[in-house]
């Protein structure tokens, strides 16, 4: 039976039983425990709901020959150049990036976009300027400039190490 129930849902009721195990012994802690997962759930649920619109509409509108246009094998300069600056644009949690991801890889974006995608998420517009008051537009972007090339070094080296593990 337990086998059937998959690691997600035994994970979940062994959180519930700790909880109820809790409770018993100490009842105000367990109730500060689940407040807290309740604010925490309140703040993920609305980021949530955008990804998975994002998701919805990109289904909608997207479909898998277009993707495979513009960020699939044959995408050429502008793929490369689109998952830059949709790495840059990018703002939120890196993990609630993830699902749109999946479901954008199984419609044909390379995985190599997909890292230069996550690398450059790592150059942050809104802190630019604070970078320049502290270390000085030179430096700033020389940093920015060797983090896009890192990222498409990244990219190009995670596509070669896939191709070469589908190989064996």
């Amino acid at each position: 039976m337990i086998r059937k129930l998959g690691g997600g849902v035994l994970f979940l009721l062994v959180v519930v039983i700790l909880y109820l195990v809790l409770a018993v012994l100490d009842f105000e802690t367990a109730q500060a425990g689940f407040t807290a997962f309740l604010r925490l759930l309140a703040g993920i649920l609305p980021v949530l709901g955008i990804v998975f619109s994002l998701i919805f509409v990109s289904n909608l509108l997207l479909d898998s020959r277009t993707l495979v246009r513009y960020l699939g094998r044959e995408a050429g300069k502008r793929g490369w150049l689109i998952a830059v600056v949709a790495g840059v644009l990018s703002a939120g949690p890196i993990y609630l990036w993830f699902p749109l991801l999946s479901d954008l890889q199984e419609k044909g974006m390379r995985p190599a976009l997909i890292a230069v995608f996550l690398y450059n998420r790592a150059v942050k517009i809104p802190l630019l300027p604070v970078m320049i008051l502290y270390f000085g537009l030179k430096t700033v972007v020389i940093l920015t400039l060797y983090m896009v090339l890192f990222s498409l070094l990244n990219g190009y080296i995670v596509e070669h190490i896939l191709q070469a593990r589908s190989k064996t």
